[in-house]
């Protein structure tokens, strides 16, 4: 199949990791000491995401592959320590729900695009 199926799947499998990592903070919203967490897109990407220098004077990816997937945020924190804002994570939660929509969309429009090639525009 073409490249394309890869990176969607990628994104998918992010979007995944990204709404139980957010449906934790929400859970721990009240746990004192507790630190929100997020996922790192571009990690799950990763050669698909790089930067291709095509010529010297290009300058070099940073993107160094996957060193980890979930990173801890460090934002200001409440007097207990926890730092989970309830309306943010609610926020990240619909725009992680619009990126795993699109792409199914996306793969779904892929795939009918296969089928009418395969049927021969019938």
């Amino acid at each position: 199949m073409d490249k394309n199926f890869t990176v969607l799947h990628k994104i998918l499998q992010a979007s995944s990791t990204r709404q139980k990592v957010l449906a934790s903070n929400v859970a721990n919203a009240e746990t004192p000491g507790y630190k929100s967490k997020d996922v790192k897109f571009s990690n799950f990407l990763g050669k698909e995401m790089e930067l291709k220098a095509t010529n010297s004077k290009h300058i070099k990816s940073k993107n160094s592959g996957s060193n980890g997937n979930v990173v801890v945020r460090e934002n200001p924190s409440w007097g207990d320590g926890n730092n989970v804002e309830l309306n943010a994570e609610v926020g990240k939660m619909q725009e992680n729900s619009l990126t795993h929509n699109a792409a199914i969309k996306i793969i779904n429009s892929k795939i009918g695009m296969y089928k009418s090639a395969i049927k021969g525009g019938r």
